[in-house]
C-alpha cells in the first residue's frame, strides 16, 4: 500500500478499495475526463435547474449625443459682470471659458480660474 492510500483510508475512513477508486477517479478528473457522465435527459435538466432567469439586453450607449445643458441668463449675467469687473481691475488674459460658470484670468503672473456654482434648492 502507498502512502497516498494509507492518508485516504485514515483520513476519510474508507477501505482501501475504495481510496484506490478515488485515486483513480482524480486521476480521470485531472485529465480532463467526466467521470460521471449524464445522460441527455438529465444534462437538460441540469440547464433547466441552472438557469438564472432572463436576460437583459445589453445596453445601448449613444456617445455622438452630448447632455444639452439648459440656458441660464442669470449665471450668465453673473458670469459676464465679474469678467468686466476683473477687466476694469487690471487683471490680465480675462477669459469666459465656460459661458454659465467659469472664468480664467492672470495676476501678478500667475493664472487663476473662478468657478461660479449654482446651490440647489432645498425640497420640502
Amino acid at each position: 500500500m502507498t502512502k497516498q492510500v494509507e492518508k485516504l483510508m485514515k483520513n476519510l475512513g474508507v477501505t482501501e478499495a475504495e481510496a484506490l477508486d478515488i485515486i483513480a477517479t482524480d486521476k480521470v478528473i485531472d485529465k480532463g475526463g467526466d467521470p460521471f457522465p449524464l445522460s441527455a435527459e438529465q444534462k437538460k435538466v441540469v440547464k433547466n435547474m441552472t438557469k438564472t432567469g432572463t436576460r437583459k439586453a445589453p445596453t445601448v450607449y449613444k456617445f455622438g449625443e452630448g447632455r444639452q445643458v439648459k440656458a441660464n441668463p442669470t449665471k450668465e449675467g453673473i458670469v459676464a459682470a465679474v469678467a468686466k469687473f476683473l477687466e476694469d481691475s487690471g487683471y490680465e488674459n480675462v477669459t469666459i471659458t465656460n459661458k454659465n460658470r467659469q472664468i480664467a484670468f492672470s495676476a501678478e503672473g500667475k493664472n487663476f480660474e473662478w468657478t461660479l456654482v449654482e446651490k440647489r434648492q432645498k425640497k420640502g
